[in-house]
């Protein structure tokens, strides 16, 4: 299934309209400010996956996993083999990220991890029988895969769930509230990756508003048009003071 961005971005409307009526219930016409999508409840309570922990990679690499059937997942670190069973409606994030001293530093990032684990169940859900039912013959419960294997048993299309997962994190409707109350000229621009001191504050605002990280708001703030890029030639920033 190929989906467009217009076509992504239609279904995460739907789906998060859907989901703060069943979480939020029905809201008043009274101006609010931009809130975070409680991204743990919409996995857990919404979708109805389970979500857990494990040490997923040697070096760090792999964030996330999810799958549609019950099989299992090969981790090979120092020569040693792990194999780690992935059920069906399950997802399993990286250990590290409620690791003592990390929660908070990698908040964004694991909030984003799981977002982009729903997207691909929502998006699995959408495919034909047919699909389905091929996807499911293609696992085995005495099968054990590699990340790289379940990639490609499963047909999973990395981008659109990084564009459905970043359209639930940041949906447009509280990117929109977001950047009235918090970028007063109404676009921020990026000088080659750099900011200035005004925009920084305004992006370190939207973050901890919505939640996410950096990273995952300047694209997200780009492809909603409220972000511009120029040359680095230009950055001009009056509040830097030079030695």
């Amino acid at each position: 299934m190929i989906l467009s961005q217009k076509q992504i971005e239609e279904i995460a409307a739907a789906v998060t309209e859907d989901f703060n009526k069943f979480f939020f219930g029905t809201e008043s016409e009274e101006v609010r400010m931009a809130r975070a999508t409680p991204i743990d409840q919409f996995a857990r309570d919404y979708l109805g996956l389970q979500v857990s922990f494990a040490r997923l990679s040697s070096d760090g690499s792999i964030c996330g996993l999810t799958a549609y059937t019950d099989t299992e997942y090969i981790v090979e670190e120092k020569g040693v083999r792990r194999t780690l069973p992935l059920r069906c409606n399950q997802v399993l994030l990286d250990e590290s990220f409620i690791r003592q001293g990390q929660i908070k530093k990698l908040c964004g990032k694991r909030r984003f991890t799981l977002a982009h684990e729903c997207a691909h169940q929502i998006l699995y859900q959408m495919e034909s029988d047919e699909v389905k039912q091929r996807c499911n013959r293609q696992y085995s419960a005495r099968t054990a895969y590699s990340l790289r294997d379940l990639k490609t048993h499963e047909d999973w299309n990395e981008w659109q769930a990084n564009v459905l997962g970043a359209a639930i994190l940041m949906p447009q409707k509280e990117v929109d509230l977001a950047a009235w109350y918090f970028i007063p000229e109404k676009k921020l621009t990026s000088y080659g990756g750099y900011f200035t001191y005004r925009d920084r504050l305004s992006l370190r605002a939207i973050c901890a508003q919505l939640g996410v990280s950096q990273s995952a708001a300047v694209i997200r703030l780009r492809q909603l048009g409220y972000l511009e890029d120029r040359p680095y030639s230009e950055f001009d920033d009056p509040t830097e003071v030079w030695a």
